[in-house]
């Protein structure tokens, strides 16, 4: 995938992560599919489909999987995958360790900046660019204070300890 700039239609994914969903994808459109095929045929042999719950139950059962493939394709389609520069700068694909301010460093906490679909192959908090923190720290380098307004409106104040590629 080329490298794009970010914008909130953009989302960051790993490689592996995307190679995974895309081959999930393959899965839905494919055998999924034609399974919920086979069972909506096979309601319909049975005749009155008014009343056929196994015929509306797999027609629902389409209507789900349609959803998913399309919701997917999009991420799919708008998916950075680009390696994040190892430079110490908050960006999407890094793995943020921050603190807020007055805590010792023992205080700290990590997230991933990325899209939430990456939530299943980090094993820690994931925040998107777009989340409060997210668009905060977005660009700042290790040692940096930022000050920034919370989603209840009050003043937070945090330090950028270090921002590290991720590497999942």
């Amino acid at each position: 995938m080329t490298q794009q700039t970010e914008t909130s239609a953009t989302v960051w994914l790993a490689k592996s992560a995307y190679d995974q969903l895309a081959a999930q994808l393959e899965d839905m459109k494919g055998p999924q599919r034609q399974a919920i095929v086979a069972e909506i045929s096979a309601a319909r042999d049975e005749g009155d489909l008014k009343e056929n719950g196994g015929y509306h139950a797999a027609r629902e059962a389409q209507g789900r999987l349609e959803g998913e493939i399309q919701a997917l394709e999009a991420l799919l389609r708008t998916a950075d995958t680009t390696e994040a520069a190892d430079d110490g700068t908050v960006a999407a694909g890094k793995v943020v360790t921050y603190k807020y301010d007055g805590d010792a460093d023992d205080e700290a906490e990590t997230f991933l900046l990325a899209s939430i679909e990456m939530k299943p192959f980090y094993d820690g908090d994931v925040f998107s660019p777009q989340a409060p923190i997210g668009q905060a720290l977005l660009g700042h380098k290790a040692g940096e204070t930022v000050e920034f307004t919370g989603p209840t409106g009050k003043a937070i104040k945090v330090q950028v300890l270090s921002a590290e590629r991720f590497d999942g």
